[in-house]
């Protein structure tokens, strides 16, 4: 069994309680009310900023040059075709480029995307791998469940199915598992019970993100 497999205990109750969230739920019946939606568009726009760092780290820390390029690789492509993906799908919803510039991380954001980048900085690795991977696995697993289910009409949400249920997103999610599991190999026990530590803290908080821009939620002061 790879260790991806044995992670599978502790995911897949987390792609449960996500796939069973209202605003998934909603989303995927194409019933979902475009405020939240528009919320989480916006929230994952700061996301990705602090994704593309850890990247960034990833390329500083690789240990070998095939690796090492596969994370610049991936820090270029965030950088200079997704978040310019990400503009393009925010019009859609009518949010213009200055008004995601401007969206101030919630608490959620702000608390997900410190916990990815101090473990990218502080860590080994192995750790950054493992807080990386539930992003990637969380969406292309969420995604690949409605789709199961029969897309729904409004072509916004469609959309958002078809990108991370699709061939290029569940290739980029397989090459992170792959890399989880050879990280693994020749890890400690101690080691790989730190991945599957770092693994669920960063699953839980790609539910809460969900949840949060379920909520909208902001800052009290």
């Amino acid at each position: 069994m790879s260790f991806t497999d044995d992670l599978s205990t502790v995911a897949d109750p987390i792609w449960d309680a996500i796939e069973d969230h209202p605003m998934v739920r909603r989303l995927g019946a194409g019933t979902l009310s475009t405020d939240p939606f528009e919320y989480w568009v916006r929230q994952d726009y700061v996301y990705l900023v602090d994704y593309a760092r850890v990247f960034a780290y990833g390329a500083a820390t690789a240990p070998d040059l095939e690796r090492m390029g596969t994370f610049a690789e991936l820090l270029d492509s965030t950088i200079n075709t997704e978040m310019d993906l990400h503009r393009a799908y925010a019009m859609e919803f009518g949010i213009g480029e200055a008004e995601l510039e401007a969206t101030e991380a919630s608490p959620t954001t702000r608390a997900y995307t410190d916990f990815l980048v101090r473990t990218a900085a502080t860590g080994s690795f192995g750790d950054l791998v493992a807080v990386l991977l539930p992003c990637m696995w969380g969406f292309n697993e969420t995604a690949e469940r409605l789709r199961a289910t029969g897309k729904p009409d409004d072509e916004r949400y469609a959309e958002w199915i078809d990108t991370y249920a699709g061939a290029e997103f569940t290739e980029l999610t397989t090459w992170c598992k792959e890399l989880m599991d050879d990280v693994a190999r020749g890890a400690s026990d101690a080691e790989r019970e730190r991945y599957r530590d770092l693994f669920y803290e960063s699953g839980r908080y790609e539910y809460r993100f969900w949840d949060a821009a379920w909520r909208q939620e902001g800052w009290e002061l």
